[in-house]
């Protein structure tokens, strides 16, 4: 039987990317929904354009975009098995979808991210201070909780049962760590798998600008350390 795939897009002024993104995402997908953050632009009009179910969560943060879609597919009266969550700037290849939900069919993981190799990116796809930020939180990760992972990409993929057990709360920039750091604690069963990854289209709301750079950076060690020292 084939498992039900519903697909996340937190989604700020991507007008420009998010139709491409969508028309990308394989077909054994059963609803992409694109959490429409607070845009000023056509990113609701042009993601509902191109089939995605779109629901608006005005308070801006990537967390709360990430939360509200939870909470759309919690009134469902089908709930999917798998949640990928994909990001709307149009960095990764949708396609690959198929290849990070391959451990969660086939090994029975609960939770695959996409790293985004070095090998695999796009010269100039990821920031300086993004690889730096990477491998700092990976590393202490790691050096705290015995953890493997070497990325913190948001293209990943969990199942809908093991996201519930996380009980996510990060309203902003955490949100992929937060995820992370819970699986560990809760011994869930994860896996990376690598992914290519190329310049997005538009400026990054995170490592585009040094105010969210540096919250970034505080959000997400501000939770490795919280979970360090439990």
């Amino acid at each position: 039987m084939t498992s039900s795939i519903k697909v996340i897009i937190p989604a700020y002024n991507e007008e420009d990317s998010i139709g491409k993104v969508i028309a990308e995402i394989p077909d054994i997908v059963s609803e992409i929904i694109v959490v429409n953050n607070n845009s000023s632009d056509n990113t609701a009009k042009n993601a509902n354009k191109a089939g995605a179910t779109v629901v608006d969560e005005p308070q801006p943060g990537y967390g709360n975009a990430c939360l509200a879609g939870i909470n759309y597919i919690e009134n469902q009266s089908n709930l999917p098995h798998i949640i990928v969550f994909l990001d709307g700037d149009y960095s990764d290849y949708p396609e690959e979808l198929l290849k990070i939900i391959a451990p969660i069919q086939n090994e029975n993981m609960d939770l695959v991210i996409g790293a985004r190799k070095k090998e695999l990116r796009e010269p100039g796809s990821m920031t300086p201070q993004q690889v730096f930020g990477n491998s700092l939180a990976t590393f202490l990760m790691k050096l705290f909780f015995g953890a493997n992972f070497t990325d913190l990409g948001p293209f990943r993929a969990i199942k809908y049962e093991s996201l519930k057990k996380l009980e996510m709360k990060d309203k902003t920039y955490g949100w992929t760590v937060e995820m992370q750091l819970k699986a560990i604690r809760k011994n869930l069963a994860y896996k990376e798998v690598p992914v290519r990854y190329k310049r997005r289209i538009g400026v990054s709301k995170v490592s585009g600008t040094v105010k969210g750079t540096i919250f970034a950076g505080i959000k997400i060690l501000g939770w490795i350390f919280k979970y360090s020292i439990k």
